[in-house]
This record gives C-alpha cells, structure tokens and sequence, in this order.
C-alpha cells in the first residue's frame, strides 16, 4: 500500500473557493458522513454483498421496463417507482433491507423509490451512481440475452477488477 503525505502547509494568496465557506465543526461532520452511509452504499458494496450471498438485502431496480429490458443488475427486482406504494411490501420481506437504483448519478429515481420504500417502514438504502456505475465499474448486466460484462471504466474503477478499497 502506498500512501503520500499531505503537502505542508503554503499561505494562500488568492481566496480559496475550497474554504470560502469554512468546513463543518469536527462534530457535526461526525453526524453528517455517519447519517450518509446510513442512507447510501455504492455498487461496489452492493456486488460484494450480492456475490457473497448476504441475505436480507433486496436490490430494486426502480426504472421503466424499458430500461430494464435494456439492462439491469442480476438478482434484481424491477418494480417502478410509482408501483412501490402498492406492491412493495410484497416484493420485500419484511425486516429486509432495500438497495434501490435507477439510471445513475444526474437521476433522483432511486431516491424518490427510497422514499416510497421508507413510507412502507422498511429499511433501505440508495445505490449512489445506479445503474450506469454498476456498468461502468464492469459489473455483471443481465438481458434476455444472459448476463455479461464489460471491461471496467479506468475512470470509475480499477480496470484490474480488484475493488478499490476505499
């Protein structure tokens, strides 16, 4: 493992658009990164959980049946935001912990079936970069075609395939 230092401190002589607004009390960015994993994991985690087999975990692919036909993680259940009011607690068992994603990071869908998914008392979290990071970070895509891969995106992932521990 490497690591690099951090550069030793230089006065600025421009402002810093970085610290024009002064970053958040040690406490409260204590309260706010904790409350974000709490509402959020990355298609990294969601693989790692999928192909390890952890239970308890339903992952929801929240688009139109379009765009799942087009694509979607394996495993996945497809249900449209605007059905999960209705057919969610159906999908989900109760006491499991629902992944759900849409098209990607300039899409809120996935937020707003979270939403859906949170009104239904269950327990959820919000797949960050959705459907088109899981592709790009070279992760399996199933169609009626079968599932497959592409080669992982150098700018989203290591193309090695090894996760890049973060």
């Amino acid at each position: 493992m490497s690591v690099t230092a951090a550069p030793t401190a230089v006065p600025t002589v421009s402002p810093s658009a970085v610290t024009a607004v002064p970053a958040a009390d040690n406490r409260a960015a204590l309260a706010h990164f904790a409350a974000r994993l709490a509402f959020e994991t990355d298609a990294a985690d969601v693989a790692a959980d999928l192909a390890a087999g952890v239970t308890g975990l339903v992952v929801v692919d929240s688009r139109s049946t379009e765009s799942w036909e087009q694509g979607h993680i394996p495993g996945a259940v497809h249900l449209p935001t605007a059905l999960i009011a209705e057919h969610g607690d159906s999908v989900v068992p109760a006491g499991a912990t629902v992944v759900t994603y849409c098209w990607g990071p300039g899409c809120n869908g996935a937020t707003r079936a979270a939403l859906e998914f949170a009104k239904l008392g269950h327990p959820v979290k919000e797949m960050l970069g959705g459907f088109e990071y899981w592709a790009r970070e070279g992760q399996p895509v199933e169609t009626a075609q079968g599932v497959s891969s592409r080669p992982a995106d150098a700018l989203t992932s290591p193309v090695s395939g090894v996760s890049c521990a973060c």
